[in-house]
């Protein structure tokens, strides 16, 4: 305990020296410049990702692929993570969490289930979610439907 205290007075000390103050202070303002200009995916970008990620979810189950569907179930709670951080501001950000975490936990529960009949419920539950959301957001025309094909040809979803 002495040996933290020891180490935090010595950097608080340090950090009260005059020339540390302003070079201290430039390097913060070049660390806020460069995270200003770094990349940010646009909203729209990130619906996209969950989009792609929704229609691999339903053939993964669709094929009992359990460990694919979870693995796309993860990959939309992440983008669902990645949007509120990155727009907390935004109306959709802030209806995000509260109309999906039960429909994702079901999903999830279905899942760990491997029970087709209810991952097909609530797959369908997540896609009328979906819509829901778009329509209380003011993008009502932005339809999810359960898709037809495949997003990708070149995946087999298949469980191994």
């Amino acid at each position: 305990m002495r040996i933290i205290f020891a180490v935090s007075a010595f950097f608080l000390l340090a950090c009260n020296q005059p020339g540390n103050t302003v070079q201290l202070q430039k390097q913060v303002d070049s660390l806020k410049l460069q995270l200003a200009n770094s990349y940010k995916p646009g909203l729209g970008e990130l619906m996209a990702g969950i989009q792609v990620h929704h229609a691999k979810l339903w053939f993964a189950g669709q094929n009992e692929n359990w460990k694919l569907a979870n693995f796309e179930l993860n990959e939309i709670k992440e983008a669902v993570e990645t949007i509120q951080k990155s727009y907390p501001e935004r109306d959709e950000s802030k209806m995000l969490l509260h109309l999906f975490s039960p429909v994702l936990d079901s999903m999830d529960h279905a899942i760990q289930q491997t029970n087709s009949s209810v991952f097909k419920n609530t797959y369908v539950l997540l896609t009328n979610t979906c819509n829901n959301c778009h329509h209380v957001a003011g993008f009502a025309f932005n339809v999810v439907t359960i898709p037809s094909s495949p997003p990708f040809s070149n995946q087999d979803f298949k469980a191994k």
